[in-house]
């Protein structure tokens, strides 16, 4: 999972970083923060599917996370 790979490698330098993902894909996103000693590093999981959502949607979606996004950037 690049993004969680990305997301610890930022870390590591100080810098705040979280991943968006979708549902499907959270375990996996646990497991590879817990191997590289981030156990509990919080992320954002999106509902699965996204990718059959057109514009409107997706921007509807993305604003559910806004908040949540800056809390965990800012915390």
């Amino acid at each position: 999972m690049c993004s969680v790979h990305d997301t610890v490698e930022f870390e590591k330098r100080g810098i705040p970083a979280t991943v968006f993902l979708t549902q499907i894909f959270k375990n996996s996103a646990v497991h590879t923060f817990r191997s590289k000693g981030m156990d509990g590093h919080p992320l954002i999981e999106l509902p699965h599917p996204i990718s059959n959502l057109n514009r409107d949607e997706m921007r509807e979606v993305t604003l559910r996370y806004v908040d949540e996004f800056v809390r965990q950037l800012t915390s």
